[in-house]
């Protein structure tokens, strides 16, 4: 059965972020040994990242099935473009915590550990999130009773947090790993052009 991945998209996202998940699950699609859509959505009917890319998701957010998907990937953003504006919305915190809930993965890249922080699933659960700036996105992530751990990339059970634009790849293989296997993985990566060695 084909696996399926949420993609939520948000004013002000990080477009090389949401890139990293449609792309090697798209090359899985494409060549891998086992098949993963990934299908976009969002509050609005029309985005602008951060470095001004127009993006319209797929589907409408009321449209969103919880029980069709397998993960929920969340790319990050800056707040001063709108970034927290749709994260912190009570209509995703609600479909955070019915993915969590329903124990299907979460993977999030740089300060994208933040509106799962903020739903509560993460409190007394290990996490990462951007470093710079003296530890502000940090900081936050820890008021909301996470463990914030100074690594690259951690993983809680079923969520996947990282650091910053530069773990995309990380957090989109790993995700892809976890929802098929490293086979799987690793013939994305020979096609893509990545050195196994």
């Amino acid at each position: 059965m084909t696996k399926k991945v949420l993609l939520f998209l948000s004013q002000g996202f990080e477009a090389y972020e949401a890139s990293a998940f449609t792309d090697v699950v798209g090359w899985s699609r494409e060549v891998g040994f086992n098949a993963v859509d990934l299908i976009t959505t969002g509050l609005r009917p029309e985005y602008t990242c951060y470095w001004n890319l127009i993006v319209k998701p797929e589907i409408s957010f009321d449209q969103i099935k919880v029980e069709d998907f397998d993960a929920l990937a969340i790319p990050g953003g800056a707040p001063v473009a709108g970034f927290l504006e749709d994260v912190y919305d009570e209509r995703f915190q609600n479909l955070i915590r019915e993915f969590d809930k329903q124990n299907k993965i979460i993977a999030s890249i740089c300060v994208g550990a933040l509106p799962i922080g903020k739903s509560g699933v993460l409190a007394n659960r290990k996490a990462t999130t951007w470093d710079l700036n003296n530890g502000k996105r940090r900081k936050e992530l820890a008021d909301f009773g996470v463990t914030v751990l100074d690594k690259r990339l951690v993983i809680d059970k079923n969520i996947i947090t990282s650091t910053g634009p530069a773990t995309s790849l990380d957090v989109a293989f790993t995700l892809l790993e976890m929802l098929t296997n490293i086979e799987n993985v690793n013939e994305v990566k020979k096609n893509m052009r990545f050195n196994l060695d």
